[in-house]
C-alpha cells in the first residue's frame, strides 16, 4: 500500500478525524467487538452485547410485604374502634415478610394492628384496602420485560435485577484489546538511576492506564529500540493480536524517527501531522486491517492527542456513546496568546476566589507531565483565535469533579517546601482542601493578590532601607487592599552546594573569583532581591558571575541542577539541601510571610490553613524535620491595613 500524507503538511483536526473516521468504517472497526457468554456474577463492569429480557417475574407471586395475617379485605370492611372485626382460623393465616400469599387472600394486615383473642381467633380494629401490603406478581419485573439494553455497563444493581428475574448467564462484548509500544534506545524501566542521555519508560504506563480507565484492556509492550527493522517486526505481530496498537514516540519527522516510514511499508497511513498544540506530529494508519496509533514522545501530547483520537474510538467499538465531558465558565487570570493555524489544548488551573471561578495556566512544555496532575481542565483556543484576554469568560473542560475544584486554596507567589507540607495534611485531613500553588515570585504573589486571583500569596521580600519584610511592598503596590501578613516561619538561606563541599565554597567571592557556575531565581524573587544585596554588599558586579542570567522558579529545581552537576552552586533554602543531600553554606535568615486579604479570612480553606499553622502539632514537627527554619512566629500577624 502506499503512504498517503508524510508530514507534509498539518492536517485540520476535523478533517484528519473525519478521514480516520472513513477508515475505521471501511475496516468495519466499530463491528468487530468479540462476544461470549458469562455469569451474571461474573459481569459487573462487563458490556452487555445483546439486550437482556426477564426470564420470570419478579415477585414470582403474590408476596407479603409485611410481618402480619393475611386476609380478605372485605371480611374487613366495616372494622372501626368502636366495632371491631373478628376473624376466625379459616379467615386468616399469619404470615411473615416474603411469604407467598395464599389465593383466597388479598390484603396483609400488620402484625402490629392485630389482636389475637385466642390462637384460632383474632380482632382487628383497622378496615383494609385491597392489596395493602402485598407485593404482586411482577410488581418489580415482569416476565419479558427489558432489563438492560445492548452496550450497557453492568452495575451491582443491574446484577441483582437480573438475578432476581431469573437471568444466570449474558452475552457481554469483549472490550478491545489495545497494546501500547514504547519506542527509543534511551529508554530504561523505571526503579533503574538515569545515566546521561537516558529517560524512565514511564509513558506508557500512564497510556495504559487511561486506556483500561475508558474501558480498553491494554498492556504495555517492552520498549523497542531505534531499529527499523525489529520495529517492522513488533508492529506487525502486535496487529495481528491486537483490536488497537499505539505506538509512542518516533512519530515525528528525526533521523531516527522510523515509525511513519514502517507503516507505510506495512499497510496505510492516513493521517501524518494534525494542526494542534500539543500533538502535532500524531499518525494515523492501518496495518493488517488493525488501526495503529503513533503518539509524539512527550507525555502531555500523547496523552492529550490519545483523548482526542483514541477515548471515542474505544467506546465506539463497543457500540457505545463516550460520556458527555463536563464544563465550566471561568474568568481567566491573565492573557493567553494563541499559536496561529492549530487547535491549542491548554492545561488550566482552577480556583475558587471570592465569587470569581479563576483560570490559570497550569505550565507549557509538552514534557512537563506535572502540568496535567496539577490540572483542573482544559481551555481549547481554536484555530483562527488570536488567544483570550485577563478578565476575559472561558469554557473549561473539566479533568476533575468541580467540587474539587471549590475545594482549592489558592497559592501563589514565592515558592517553599513548607506549602508541600501543608498541601499534604490539609488534603488528608477530614475536609479534604487541596492547595493550588504557583511558583512566580514573591512579586508575582503580590500582583496575583492585586488582582485578585489567589486566596493568599507566599513573600519574603526585603526593604534594604527599613531592614522590614514585606511591608513596604504591601504599601506600594497593595495600598487599597485590606489585609493581614502573617508570618509563617524564618528560615535559612543561603548557597546550595555540592554534597562535601568538595570546591570548597565559602560566598560569592568564590564564586566571582574562581568563576565557578551559578544557577540564580528569576526577577521579582525575594531570593533573587537577596542575592543581589549580597552582591552589592560584597562589592561584587551581577557580571562577575557566571550564570546572573541562569534562571528557575523554585528552591528545588536550584538544588536538583546542583545534585545533577550542571552547575556549581545556586541561591536557595537549607530545606532544598537538606532534600537532595547537598551542603550548604549559610548568607541569612530571613522571614516568610502570608499576604492574606481580609475577604477571606472567613473562608473556610482559609480557616482550617491557619488553624493547622497555629495550632497543629503534626505540622510543626513535619516543619522542623525538614531543617533550616524557625516557627517563632508562625501565624502571628506582622502587619494589618
Amino acid at each position: 500500500m502506499k503512504q498517503k500524507d508524510i508530514y507534509v503538511k498539518n492536517m485540520p483536526l476535523l478533517e484528519a478525524q473525519e478521514k480516520w473516521q472513513q477508515a475505521l468504517q471501511k475496516i468495519n472497526f466499530f463491528d468487530s467487538a468479540q462476544t461470549r457468554t458469562i455469569s451474571v456474577e461474573d459481569g459487573l463492569g462487563r458490556i452487555t452485547g445483546e439486550p437482556v429480557f426477564a426470564a420470570h417475574s419478579s415477585p414470582a407471586h403474590n408476596a407479603a410485604a409485611m410481618d402480619g395475617i393475611a386476609v380478605h379485605f372485605a371480611d374487613l370492611a366495616a372494622a372501626s374502634e368502636a366495632s371491631p372485626v373478628r376473624l376466625k382460623e379459616s379467615q386468616f393465616k399469619a404470615v411473615n415478610t416474603g411469604n407467598n400469599l395464599p389465593r383466597e387472600f388479598d390484603a396483609v394486615v400488620m402484625i402490629e394492628d392485630v389482636h389475637y383473642v385466642s390462637e384460632t381467633e383474632v380482632e382487628l380494629a383497622i378496615p383494609a384496602t385491597p392489596w395493602q401490603h402485598v407485593r404482586t406478581i411482577g410488581e418489580d419485573i415482569v416476565a419479558t420485560e427489558l432489563i438492560l439494553p445492548e452496550g450497557h455497563r453492568i452495575r451491582p444493581i443491574d446484577q441483582g435485577a437480573m438475578l432476581a428475574a431469573g437471568v444466570t448467564s449474558i452475552l457481554i462484548k469483549e472490550a478491545p484489546q489495545i497494546i501500547v509500544i514504547p519506542t527509543g534506545s534511551e529508554l530504561i524501566q523505571p526503579g533503574t538511576r538515569p545515566a546521561p542521555g537516558q529517560i524512565i519508560e514511564f509513558n506508557s504506563r500512564i497510556l495504559t492506564g487511561y486506556l483500561n480507565e475508558w474501558g480498553a484492556v491494554a498492556i504495555g509492550a517492552e520498549p523497542v529500540g531505534d531499529d527499523k527493522e525489529k520495529l517492522r517486526k513488533t508492529i506487525s505481530e502486535a496487529a495481528k493480536a491486537h483490536d488497537l496498537v499505539i505506538i509512542n514516540a518516533g512519530a515525528s519527522a528525526g533521523t531516527r524517527d522510523y515509525t511513519s516510514t514502517v507503516l507505510a511499508e506495512l499497510g496505510e497511513v492516513i493521517v501524518h501531522g494534525v494542526a494542534i498544540k500539543p500533538g502535532k506530529p500524531v499518525i494515523l494508519a492501518i496495518v493488517d486491517n488493525t488501526p495503529v496509533i503513533g503518539l509524539p514522545g512527550y507525555p502531555v501530547s500523547a496523552i492529550l492527542t490519545m483523548r482526542l483520537f483514541v477515548h471515542e474510538m474505544i467506546y465506539s467499538f463497543m457500540n457505545m456513546k463516550k460520556p458527555p465531558s463536563s464544563w465550566t465558565a471561568a474568568r481567566m487570570s491573565r492573557p493567553m496568546h494563541s499559536a496561529m493555524g492549530v487547535d491549542e489544548y491548554v492545561r488550566i488551573t482552577l480556583g475558587q476566589v471570592g465569587e470569581e471561578l479563576m483560570a490559570t495556566p497550569a505550565g507549557k512544555g509538552a514534557g512537563a507531565v506535572m502540568s496535567l496532575v496539577r490540572a483542573d481542565g482544559i481551555l481549547t483556543l481554536p484555530t483562527g483565535s488570536e488567544g483570550v484576554g485577563a478578565g476575559e469568560e472561558v469554557q473549561i473542560e473539566l479533568l476533575r469533579p468541580l467540587t474539587d475544584v471549590q475545594s482549592t486554596l489558592v497559592a501563589i507567589g514565592s515558592h517553599d517546601n513548607i506549602i508541600d507540607v501543608l498541601a499534604n495534611l490539609l488534603h488528608k485531613g477530614r475536609k479534604t482542601i487541596r492547595i493550588s500553588s504557583a511558583h512566580v515570585g514573591s512579586m508575582g504573589g503580590i500582583m496575583a493578590i492585586k488582582r485578585g486571583e489567589a486566596h493568599l500569596a507566599g513573600s519574603h521580600l526585603l526593604d534594604e532601607e527599613s531592614g522590614e519584610y514585606n511591608v513596604s511592598f504591601i504599601k506600594r503596590f497593595l495600598k487599597d487592599i485590606p489585609l493581614q501578613l502573617i508570618n509563617l516561619c524564618y528560615r535559612q538561606q543561603g548557597l546550595i552546594v555540592a554534597g562535601g563541599n568538595p570546591l570548597g565554597i565559602t560566598g560569592f567571592k568564590d564564586i566571582s573569583k574562581r568563576k565557578l557556575s551559578f544557577i540564580n531565581r528569576q526577577n521579582g524573587a525575594g531570593t533573587r532581591l537577596l542575592t543581589d544585596k549580597t552582591l552589592r554588599d560584597a562589592g561584587i558586579s551581577p557580571a562577575e558571575i557566571n550564570g546572573y542570567e541562569h534562571e528557575e522558579y523554585t528552591h528545588m529545581s536550584v538544588a536538583a541542577a546542583i545534585a545533577d552537576s550542571s552547575v556549581d552552586c545556586g541561591m536557595g533554602i537549607l530545606a532544598a539541601a537538606n532534600a537532595l543531600d547537598l551542603d550548604f553554606v549559610p548568607v541569612a535568615e530571613e522571614r516568610y510571610d502570608l499576604i492574606l486579604p481580609k475577604q477571606f479570612l472567613d473562608d473556610e480553606k482559609v480557616c482550617s490553613l491557619l488553624s493547622m499553622i497555629r495550632s497543629n502539632e503534626e505540622f510543626r514537627q513535619l516543619v522542623q524535620s525538614l531543617g533550616g527554619y524557625s516557627l517563632r512566629d508562625s501565624g502571628t500577624v506582622m502587619y494589618e491595613q
